[in-house]
């Protein structure tokens, strides 16, 4: 169609938003396109998309999603409060300047279970803007925050070892993390301006101060930027799959490359 139309891969690209890769890969059978980009390229192409029998991944697809979401940006919001409660409480439990450790542990319950949920929301959204990498850096944090702040609750409850045992270890653990995360944001092109690609570098900055340990304290800077900004990441995906049933055409590369 696009030959018949005499147009080059590129000219179709400016028409319909899409970037030359995407094209290739849909012209060369390597993908089953999603209704959008269906619809994005057939609205360029002058033709009718009616009746044509084609293996289209259905818009009722990103609905299932937009719930997690939700549930992400939420708890997302109390783990960022949180966050900083356990931050100043673990400074003054390892300074013998905390004795209430109830309160530490839910604390610590707290922000195992919400930061649980805001990372799964990411996961989802990824569903939504496919990208292996960023899925398996939050994936990885996902382990991490439960492997680490179970044995915070255990070391609450017994005495044979206390935080200040391996808190190191932890804090380059979710260095790597971080930064890890970063990476993947950045594999984002195109994909809300450059937001993607900011926050990519306060990930991978923050990752790179707090898995220093001597830094950490710093990398709570660009780590409060960053998470602000994924929390904003996700009500923008909100918004872009509320709108239209899915992601609207200017992120059809990205799904599809």
């Amino acid at each position: 169609m696009r030959k018949a139309k005499g147009l080059t891969q590129e000219e179709l690209v400016e028409l319909c938003n899409l970037n030359v890769r995407t094209i290739q890969r849909i012209e060369a059978g390597e993908v089953t396109p999603r209704s959008y980009t269906v619809k994005a390229l057939f609205e360029a192409l002058g033709a009718k998309v009616e009746n044509m029998e084609m293996g289209v991944i259905p818009d009722n697809h990103f609905k299932s999603v937009v719930p997690w979401l939700y549930t992400g940006f939420f708890a997302g919001l109390i783990y960022f409060l949180l966050s900083y409660f356990d931050i100043s409480m673990e400074i003054e439990w390892m300074e013998g300047n905390l004795t209430n450790t109830m309160n530490f542990g839910l604390v610590k319950v707290s922000v195992l279970i919400t930061f649980s949920l805001f990372l799964f929301g990411l996961i989802k959204m990824t569903s939504a803007f496919p990208n292996k990498i960023l899925k398996i850096a939050l994936w990885v944090m996902l382990i991490a925050n439960g492997v680490w702040y179970s044995i915070d609750l255990i070391s609450l409850a017994t005495s044979s070892f206390t935080i200040e045992d391996y808190y190191i270890i932890k804090l380059g653990t979710f260095g790597l993390g971080y930064g890890f995360m970063g990476a993947g944001f950045l594999c984002y092109k195109g994909l809300w301006s450059n937001v993607p690609q900011i926050l990519g570098a306060l990930g991978i900055v923050s990752g790179i101060l707090i898995f220093s340990v001597v830094g950490a304290l710093f990398g709570l800077i660009p780590l409060t930027m960053f998470e602000i900004g994924e929390l904003g990441f996700l009500l923008w995906t909100i918004n872009k799959i509320g709108r239209s049933s899915s992601p609207d055409s200017t992120f059809s590369a990205q799904v599809s490359a």
